[in-house]
């Protein structure tokens, strides 16, 4: 998997992001829409310099701004049953954190606590165990141990979802290390939980049919990808949208990738992941638009 990208990218595409909201705050006056169900994520609520980071300051004020606006703030399982329902009430937003980093519990669990939000947390297994590790740092940020994502599980504020046992490019492996990635990461967490486990976060946000299958066949009831838009009710529901927020994010970015401001992929995306990650003959290869190659 690629290593971080040079710090001038990400200020470029920070540049882009801002182009892209003060366009959508022009066209609309900040009109947030509140169609459809949106999901947003994280990786990071830390002050460190890490481009997966979102300061700890800056998550309370985007938390802060759903409560005064009255969203009600859900996990990704609740919304795959919302929109299994029908359509779910306006100003609905699932959240969710990738990898399962320390400062989650530290910084964001009080704030969602506070507000009476809920989050899923997805984990690779094995990166929680300290048998694989992210390779795209040279020093890991500390995880959330078992013991503590056991009881953040039961709680209830976090729920813990499956990403995969050690994090890797699903459409580089064969098939049946594909099915030992997907299906082993939701036994490993399901002895560990005591409960079923039906979430699925495709790795780095990269899947075909293949994964897609193979997340099916394994017995989730959903999956997320990384691909931007919004939820309705004929969304495929292995196939979910979600919006990163990125630690270069403004308030106005904030609320313009909540508005649908960010929901189509921006400029050279595609052109960016065929060169990144390379392109699979065999499927469509779908990816995050963050240069690490966590998600």
């Amino acid at each position: 998997m690629p290593g971080p990208a040079p710090s001038a990218f990400y200020a470029a595409k920070a540049g882009v992001t801002r182009a892209r909201s003060i366009a959508w705050q022009a066209r609309t006056r900040g009109h947030v829409r509140a169609d459809g169900l949106r999901i947003l994520f994280y990786h990071r609520v830390s002050n460190d310099r890490d481009e997966l980071a979102v300061r700890p300051r800056a998550f309370a004020e985007h938390m802060d701004y759903l409560a005064a606006e009255g969203y009600r703030v859900v996990d990704v399982v609740t919304a795959g049953a919302l929109l299994d329902a029908g359509d779910p009430p306006p100003r609905t937003v699932a959240l969710s954190f990738d990898d399962g980093y320390l400062d989650v519990a530290e910084h964001a669990l009080p704030v969602l606590a506070r507000n009476g939000f809920r989050a899923t947390v997805f984990i690779a297994p094995a990166v929680t165990d300290g048998t694989a590790a992210f390779t795209w740092y040279d020093a890991q940020p500390p995880l959330i141990a078992w013991d503590d994502v056991i009881w953040l599980d039961r709680e209830g504020t976090l729920r813990f979802e499956a990403h995969s046992l050690t994090h890797p490019n699903l459409l580089a492996l064969d098939d049946a290390e594909a099915a030992r990635e997907i299906h082993g990461s939701k036994r490993a967490l399901e002895t560990r939980l005591d409960r079923a486990v039906l979430a699925f976060s495709y790795p780095s946000g990269l899947f075909g049919e293949r994964e897609r299958g193979l997340v099916r066949e394994g017995g989730f009831r959903l999956a997320v990808s990384c691909e931007p838009g919004v939820n309705h009710t004929n969304v495929d529901r292995f196939a979910l949208r979600r919006r990163q927020i990125d630690a270069r994010d403004s308030m106005l970015d904030f609320k313009a990738k909540l508005g649908g401001g960010h929901d189509s992929s921006p400029p050279l995306r595609s052109l960016y992941r065929r060169v990144r990650y390379g392109a699979a003959p065999r499927a469509p290869a779908r990816a995050s638009s963050r240069q690490y190659s966590s998600t």
